[in-house]
């Protein structure tokens, strides 16, 4: 295939040139040197609060990165369903704790066998499940998911505390504690998304008020994901002593986080290039070879407003100065009228062949994409310095074995 050639607009392009030779366009492409960033500041908080981490694949699911998550000390998973159990136990290296909204009979033996610890969503799912789940793995630890009902999440999407949500087990509904089933161990409790420590803090706190009656008789509590603990600013501290303190008053609980995004927070881009620039009255619309709603779903979701090299959205203009002075609009390349994101406005003027860089790409991205209307899908890359150190490429094949 010919190659376009590209242009990079900002002198501050994090990607160098030798490294632009290299890649494929477009691509997802972690950095491992902000990957191992990110490991270090999550290995000093399990070291010093106690708690196990484990990495949420729900967020981040490239395998072909598992081995430095593995060097760092991180060889275990949560796992949402049977295909990412698998995942967790052959690419990790050891069985997943496991939580799923609807077990189904066809699946719950093989996905017991695969786990450690499985997670009930609901009373009525243990009662008509637990029996086969155990007979598949005897040394299986069961848990059921409460619902703190603590809502922090501005975005009722990603808010799993929701009024009516279907997430875990209000305490109003749960059984008395003499009555409680014996055979469950643990509780999960998942109310945040990219969270700062004072949310954390916080559920922590509302878990204790609403569900210590229960504690005594349990080994576990996992307090889900969304403790966004490698974003700049989290305070690390405050997480810790939290952790800290709730193990001391509880030194028979074995306290368990699963982030997914905090593996990855900031770790790379999705790299694109501009195909076409169409003016059809108003702003012109720079069509790119990626596409919002197959390789960026939650910017239309939710909406999340994504970060792009050499430019700032028109909302942010009047923070930015006079040098974006060029507008145009974001489109994707699929037939959906409606992929496209807003108008942006640029340092320098955008024409075929020049490159986009999408920022923060790597956490819950290319694990929500689909081959919607056959359009290309991004390659996944790890970078180590200017070489490419893991990539992978889809085709025709993978598109193709999607459909039948």
């Amino acid at each position: 295939m010919e190659k376009t050639p590209v242009r990079r607009e900002s002198p501050a392009f994090p990607l160098s040139q030798a490294l632009l030779e290299q890649l494929p366009n477009p691509a997802y492409v972690m950095d491992k040197a902000l990957l191992d960033r990110n490991l270090s500041v999550i290995s000093k908080v399990a070291r010093e609060s106690g708690a196990e981490i484990i990495l949420a694949l729900k967020g981040f699911a490239m395998w072909g990165a598992f081995p430095w998550l593995n060097r760092a000390g991180f060889s275990r998973a949560t796992a949402s369903s049977l295909s990412e159990a698998r995942l967790a136990l052959e690419e990790m290296g050891l069985p997943p704790y496991t939580y799923a909204v609807a077990y189904t009979a066809e699946e719950i033996r093989e996905m017991a066998a695969l786990s450690s610890h499985l997670t009930f969503n609901s009373l009525s799912q243990y009662q008509r499940l637990g029996r086969q789940a155990r007979e598949a793995n005897r040394e299986l630890s069961f848990g059921l998911r409460v619902n703190p009902e603590l809502s922090s999440v501005g975005v009722d999407l990603y808010n799993p505390c929701v009024p009516g949500s279907r997430l875990g087990v209000r305490l109003s509904d749960l059984p008395a504690p003499e009555t409680f089933p014996q055979e469950i161990k643990g509780f999960h409790c998942h109310a945040l998304c990219e969270s700062d420590a004072g949310s954390s803090c916080r559920l922590i706190d509302r878990f204790e008020e609403r569900f210590s009656a229960y504690l005594p008789r349990l080994e576990w509590v996992n307090f889900g994901g969304g403790h966004l603990m490698t974003r700049q600013g989290y305070d690390v501290e405050a997480l810790v002593a939290r952790i800290k303190a709730f193990r001391s008053k509880w030194p028979g609980l074995q306290v368990v986080l699963e982030p997914g995004a905090a593996f990855v927070w900031e770790t790379g881009y999705l790299l694109a290039r501009v195909e076409d620039v169409v003016r059809n009255g108003g702003t012109p619309v720079a069509v790119m070879n990626v596409s919002f709603t197959a390789h960026m779903p939650d910017c239309l979701e939710q909406p999340y407003m994504p970060r792009v090299q050499g430019a700032v959205h028109e909302e942010q203009a009047g923070f930015s100065g006079s040098g974006f002075r060029h507008r145009y609009r974001l489109g994707g390349n699929s037939c959906l009228a409606g992929d496209f994101m807003g108008d942006w406005l640029f340092e320098e003027p955008l024409e075929e062949g020049s490159l986009l860089l999408f920022h923060d790409m790597i956490h819950y991205t290319f694990v929500k994409t689909t081959m919607f209307n056959g359009v290309h899908h991004p390659s996944l890359c790890v970078v180590d310095g200017d070489r490419i150190v893991f990539r992978r490429d889809f085709g025709y094949e993978d598109f193709k074995s999607r459909l039948s």
